[in-house]
């Protein structure tokens, strides 16, 4: 089945996707082994086209001087990918699969006509849907929160999606990028 608002057939769009996360997986072990080598987040940054800061952010493993134990708890495996499809659904306007798996607080919070409303306000101050950047997860205490970029035809938008240890949904925002 094609989807004129991604502009190709949903397979096409999982096989991309799925070689998108493995090549963020390939470069987060390359990064390790560059770290491993003695370089810095600054040469790793000026690599990567960022802030040495950015890097850090993104692939660094920061350790609790307090305790000596990670301070990155561990992310719901996956969540990268389920992300993008809850905001695949958003983007092709089927709001009630995009609530599917809310948690109980989100489901009561944000309906379906409130969820419309939303995406309707985003559409008309950017356009029309084109694209997704790479996700990029992280954990947030016990949430896994992914940060994902949107492109519009005359805009972007930044979307986060947060979910529970169990996997529901727990958060979703879009705010000017």
């Amino acid at each position: 089945m094609t989807s004129p608002v991604l502009g190709g057939t949903l397979g096409e769009v999982r096989a991309v996707h799925r070689q998108v996360l493995e090549a963020q997986e390939s470069l987060r072990a390359a990064v390790d082994r560059a770290r491993a080598e003695g370089h810095t987040w600054q040469e790793i940054g000026e690599v990567l086209g960022t802030t040495r800061q950015a890097a850090f952010q993104r692939f660094g493993r920061p350790v609790d001087p307090r305790t000596g134990e990670a301070m990155a708890a561990a992310t719901l495996p996956g969540a990268g990918e389920r992300a993008l499809d809850v905001l695949t659904h958003l983007a092709a306007a089927r709001f009630d699969r995009v609530r599917a798996d809310f948690d109980d607080v989100l489901l009561r919070e944000l309906d379906t006509e409130a969820l419309a409303s939303v995406w309707a306000v985003v559409v008309g101050s950017v356009g029309a849907f084109e694209r997704f950047g790479a996700p990029v997860v992280h954990a947030a205490g016990d949430l896994t929160v992914v940060d994902v970029l949107m492109h519009f035809e005359a805009g972007q938008a930044a979307a986060q999606v947060s979910f529970r240890a169990e996997g529901t949904v727990a958060g979703l925002f879009l705010r000017p990028a």
